[in-house]
């Protein structure tokens, strides 16, 4: 990866950290999201002891999965100490009396969990924001137990096309994040050693009457520019209004898009002796098949 697009994990986390107090009013796409992973589970039968929700943030998909699996243990983890703070805010007396629900601050690079200890890791739209995406499937693997499920979503590189190149042509900086495409993905599970990987995309737009709200969004959500190659002041008025002009071109029906790539997976712990090597399955599945069953709803 170009140098210029590695991301500050501490600038990350402040980030979050701040915009945990009013995450939930602009994250509609990240809750929805959420919900069409789990109705990929529908399909999947698991009946998990453990689960890990990583990159949890206020908490609304480990609520979903407590609903699913009442009788497991879960740990909500993320990076951002008060995005845990605010998930377990909402846990209820009966839970911290069952004390079946834990929190964590954690990174998901280096997580504080004992190998092959979880059954089921859930992880949407967190993947992204890793320095080391390698390393990051690498401790998702170490984790899951035998026969354990990993289930992620993360960001393709279509996501916020127009953000990137409005942009580009107003200066030299990186504004948006590197992300990794869809078949890259694939091979990193493969990498991994991880069993029967599926990976399938799907295209969200958002669409914003201003400039200045898409980015009012992005910053009440905290996904800031934490790339290394951004500019390290403030954005001129006379920067901004260049962006707002290059961004007018993309109006369409009076309205400005906003576009997010979502990359759906999921992937197994092999069963001892049926360990796979890396390279023996050639490219990602598509999920035609889960599609076609879930008459998943479009955007």
């Amino acid at each position: 990866m170009d140098d210029r697009y590695r991301l500050d994990k501490e600038r990350i986390r402040r980030s979050f950290d701040r915009a945990a107090a009013c995450y939930d009013e602009v994250a509609v796409l990240q809750r929805e999201v959420g919900e069409r992973m789990l109705d990929r589970m529908e399909l999947i039968r698991l009946r998990p002891r453990r689960i890990l929700d990583i990159g949890a943030g206020t908490g609304y998909c480990s609520r979903l999965l407590r609903r699913r699996y009442p009788k497991a243990e879960l740990i909500s983890a993320d990076l951002a100490p008060a995005m845990v703070a605010r998930a377990a805010e909402r846990v209820t007396v009966w839970e911290r009396l069952l004390g079946r629900h834990h929190f964590a601050v954690a990174d998901l690079e280096q997580l504080p969990v004992a190998d092959g200890s979880v059954d089921l890791l859930f992880s949407n739209l967190t993947l992204q924001w890793c320095s080391a995406p390698e390393r990051a499937f690498g401790e998702l693997r170490r984790v899951l137990r035998p026969g354990g499920l990993l289930m992620f979503t993360t960001f393709g590189p279509d996501t916020l096309r127009e953000l990137r190149l409005c942009w580009g042509e107003v200066d030299g900086y990186t504004h948006v994040s590197a992300f990794a495409e869809m078949r890259q993905v694939g091979d990193l599970l493969l990498e991994s050693r991880f069993a029967d990987p599926v990976v399938d995309s799907e295209t969200f737009t958002l669409t914003y009457a201003k400039v200045r709200d898409l980015m009012r969004d992005l910053k009440m959500l905290g996904a800031h520019n934490a790339t290394a190659g951004r500019q390290r002041g403030l954005t001129g008025k006379g920067r901004f209004a260049a962006l707002v002009d290059a961004y007018e071109g993309w109006r369409r029906d009076g309205v400005l898009p906003a576009t997010y790539e979502v990359i759906y997976g999921h992937a197994w712990a092999p069963e001892p002796g049926m360990a796979r090597r890396a390279g023996e399955q050639r490219g990602a599945i598509p999920l035609a098949q889960l599609r076609t069953a879930l008459g998943r709803r479009r955007p």
